[in-house]
C-alpha cells in the first residue's frame, strides 16, 4: 500500500488573480491596474455586468493615477487591494505619502483634476485612511 500524499493546508497559492497587486509608482502602472481589475473580476465574479467592470476600471485608474502623481517619488510603489462583499467591490490604493487627495476647482484651461469627481460619481462611497507608512484611498462600487 502506498502512503497518502501529504499536502499541507494553506500552502497552495489561491486560484486566480490574488486580491493585491504591487505596482511601481510610474504612469504605466495605471494600465496594469485596469487590466488587473478586469482579470480579477472575470475570475472571481464571472457574472458581473460590463458596466460594473468598466466603473471599477475607471475608479482604479483614477486612484492609481493620483497615487502615482501625488503620492510617490521615484522608486516608490503603490499597492492595489480588491475586496468583494455581497453588495460591492472595494478598491483600495495605498501609497507612501500621507498628503490627502483633494478636489480641484473645475477649469477649462486644465485637462486634469477631475479624478475624484469621477470616483465620487461612480462609487457608493469613498474615503481616505491613514496607514503607518502613508495612506489608503478607497472606493466601493456596487455590484
Amino acid at each position: 500500500m502506498l502512503p497518502k500524499r501529504y499536502e499541507p493546508v494553506g500552502c497552495r497559492p489561491p486560484a486566480g488573480p490574488p486580491p493585491q497587486l504591487l505596482l511601481v509608482g510610474a504612469p504605466e502602472s495605471v494600465r496594469a491596474a485596469r487590466r488587473y481589475v478586469r482579470e480579477f473580476v472575470a475570475y472571481h465574479l464571472p457574472d458581473t455586468g460590463e458596466t460594473c467592470v468598466d466603473d471599477l476600471q475607471l475608479v482604479v485608474s483614477e486612484l492609481v493615477t493620483n497615487a502615482v502623481r501625488y503620492g510617490t517619488e521615484p522608486g516608490d510603489s503603490v499597492l492595489v487591494v480588491l475586496a468583494v462583499t455581497d453588495t460591492c467591490v472595494r478598491v483600495e490604493v495605498r501609497d507612501p505619502v500621507r498628503r490627502r487627495p483633494r478636489f480641484r476647482v473645475a477649469s477649462q484651461e486644465r485637462d486634469r483634476g477631475r479624478g475624484l469627481l469621477i470616483v465620487e460619481a461612480l462609487a457608493e462611497c469613498w474615503g481616505v485612511a491613514d496607514r503607518p507608512f502613508g495612506k489608503a484611498v478607497w472606493a466601493e462600487v456596487a455590484r
